[in-house]
């Protein structure tokens, strides 16, 4: 039996036929050995700033610049208009390994075949099958998960600024007015959802994009509150509390968040609003350490309270600071109009 040979030997009386391919004229990048930093980071940014002609790439993997030697804004580009191009005579040739592969009796081998090793016939993980999905993904732009993501969050973006703008603008009004917000029914099917509600449905009928924005917005606040609780964590915080009647006599009382983030910056936060029975002091202290608890916030951890200077809330021996102070010995007691100093 004759000598085997390999795939490279087969090829190779034929490329000796052919001329030699044309050398790059595309400028070299020098080593990076025993050159100074700012010499370097010279010859970077120029390297970057040159502009990239797609229709004259070098072709031969030899010759042409490593990916990384181009601007980061271009390599996906660069990346593209190599995939797009046709493999030149000289680049079939050389499909396979420089070293070649003469096993023959083990191409059909299965699995320890070097061939099926490589592709990762059975393993969607191997190098092979993600290089071939990361293409994939590069050659199909418009489905491109990243810029899908990308161009939804501007569009989310876009319509929350709106939404923003026009919700500041309502309330500058009625505040200017001095009218109340809130209706006593503001659901869906109300006659009199209340000015805001209401003020917010009359702009909103000379814009559809506007419309859209109102009518629309997600109903997340429970991630707002995710957000507030991360920030506080098991840190010490204080409570702001002030209640109110409504026009359907029902007593609401709002709940503040006063602490200290992680830089170090003092940080306010509306945290809810809780329906009360009555505002008697008992009452509202109860109502203050179910809402916290089923939030996974410690009352232990209170460092302050404040308030205005209703009796209730107030008083010394009954009031609710005195309760509060009585289960948490640093929940110190200040006037809410401090907050205005």
């Amino acid at each position: 039996m004759g000598k085997s040979v390999t795939i490279y030997k087969f090829f190779q009386r034929k490329r000796s036929n052919q001329p030699d391919p044309p050398i790059s004229t595309a400028p070299s990048i020098p080593s990076d050995d025993n050159i100074p930093p700012e010499v370097h980071s010279q010859k970077l940014r120029k390297v970057e700033s040159a502009g990239v002609d797609l229709n004259f790439l070098e072709r031969d993997p030899g010759l042409r610049r490593q990916i990384w030697e181009y601007s980061p804004n271009e390599q996906e580009e660069i990346r593209r208009a190599y995939l797009n191009l046709k493999p030149s005579e000289c680049l079939k040739q050389t499909a396979f390994t420089v070293v070649g592969f003469d096993n023959w009796k083990k191409a059909r081998s299965g699995k320890t075949c070097s061939f099926q090793c490589h592709i990762g016939k059975d393993n969607v993980s191997s190098p092979r099958r993600i290089a071939e999905k990361a293409c994939e993904d590069l050659m199909n732009q418009p489905q491109y998960i990243p810029r899908f993501f990308n161009k939804i969050s501007s569009e989310a973006v876009a319509r929350n600024h709106l939404r923003l703008k026009v919700g500041i603008h309502v309330v500058r009004l009625l505040a200017l007015q001095g009218v109340p917000f809130r209706g006593h029914d503001e659901s869906s099917n109300s006659s009199n959802r209340g000015n805001f509600l209401e003020f917010l449905d009359v702009v909103a009928l000379y814009n559809d994009e506007l419309s859209d924005a109102i009518h629309k917005a997600p109903k997340n606040p429970m991630r707002v509150k995710n957000v507030i609780l991360e920030e506080i964590a098991d840190n010490k915080y204080c409570i702001v509390i002030d209640e109110a009647r409504d026009e359907s006599k029902i007593e609401q009382m709002s709940i503040v968040l006063r602490f200290v983030d992680k830089n170090g910056c003092i940080q306010e936060r509306f945290f809810g609003l809780v329906h009360v029975s009555d505002t008697t002091a008992l009452k509202l202290k109860n109502a203050i350490y179910s809402y916290l608890s089923h939030y996974n916030l410690d009352v232990q951890n209170i460092r302050g309270q404040g308030y205005d200077g209703a009796r209730n809330m107030r008083g010394e021996f009954n009031g609710l600071q005195a309760l509060i102070l009585k289960d948490c010995k640093s929940a110190y007691y200040v006037h809410c109009f401090a907050h205005r100093l």
